[in-house]
């Protein structure tokens, strides 16, 4: 087995999981989890593109995906935390 499938294969297990965290995630954040784990996977899916073709374009989609998870991943921890305060805020 070449280490080129064995990185696939690796990415599509973790695919896997990120996929279950976010649809069976019990709170929201377990789904932020599994929506952070889909982006890295993405990511590495790029590098392993632009590794196979030899072309760097894979590369600037990898560094697009990885910037795009960061900022979804802090816009979704504000929300929680907004939520969260709320949810302390008010009267019982």
């Amino acid at each position: 087995m070449t280490l080129l499938m064995l990185f696939v294969l690796a990415a599509g297990v973790s695919a896997l999981m990120g996929c279950y965290r976010l649809l069976a995630g019990p709170t929201h954040t377990d789904r932020v989890v599994g929506l952070d784990i889909l982006f890295a996977v993405a990511v590495v899916l790029s590098l392993i593109a632009a590794w196979v073709s030899g072309r760097t374009v894979y590369l600037d989609v990898a560094i697009g995906l990885a910037l795009v998870g960061f900022v979804a991943t802090l816009a979704w921890a504000r929300l929680i935390q907004a939520q969260g305060r709320a949810e302390r805020e008010t009267p019982p």
